[in-house]
C-alpha cells in the first residue's frame, strides 16, 4: 500500500516536470510588447507579439484598440504604415494598415500580421498620404521602445 502510494506521487512529481519542460520553450519563443502612450492618438493602443515559425522567420501580430481613422488626423492622411527597425539598424515597411470599413470596425480595432527573415528591435506606425513610401514620415503614432 505504501510503495502504490510512493509510485502515485513519483508519477505525479514526473508528469508535472514533463510539463513544465515542454510549456518553457513555448513561452520563450514569443515576445509580447506593448507601444508606448500616443501623444498623436492617446487613446490608441496597441500589443505587438513576435515569434519565430519553422521557416525561422520572425512573424509579427498586432492587434490595435482606438486607432483614430486617418482621416480623421490633424492633417489627415490615407493609411497607416507598420515599421520595424532591425537588428542591423535599417528601417523597412512591413505594410500597411487600411482605414476602411472592411479593416477596421466601428469600435477603432484592426489586426496587422506579416512574416519577416529580419530579427525586429523596434516597431512604429506612422500615418502616410501614400502606404508604398520607402522612409517614415514625421507622423509617428505609435512606437515601442527597443526590445
Amino acid at each position: 500500500m505504501k510503495t502504490t502510494r510512493q509510485q502515485s506521487i513519483f508519477k505525479k512529481i514526473i508528469v508535472s516536470i514533463v510539463v513544465i519542460g515542454l510549456s518553457v520553450p513555448f513561452q520563450s519563443c514569443s515576445k509580447k510588447i506593448e507601444f508606448e502612450k500616443s501623444p498623436v492618438v492617446p487613446a490608441a493602443r496597441g500589443v505587438v507579439k513576435i515569434s519565430k515559425n519553422s521557416n525561422k522567420n520572425y512573424i509579427i501580430k498586432i492587434k490595435f484598440d482606438n486607432l483614430a481613422e486617418v482621416d480623421r488626423l490633424e492633417p489627415p492622411k490615407n493609411t497607416y504604415v507598420v515599421w520595424m527597425v532591425t537588428d542591423q539598424k535599417s528601417t523597412k515597411n512591413i505594410g500597411q494598415i487600411k482605414s476602411s470599413s472592411s479593416m477596421m470596425s466601428s469600435k477603432l480595432k484592426a489586426d496587422f500580421e506579416t512574416a519577416t527573415p529580419f530579427k525586429p528591435v523596434k516597431i512604429f506606425i506612422t500615418a502616410e498620404d501614400d502606404g508604398n513610401v520607402e522612409y517614415p514620415g514625421m507622423y509617428t503614432v505609435l512606437s515601442t521602445n527597443n526590445f
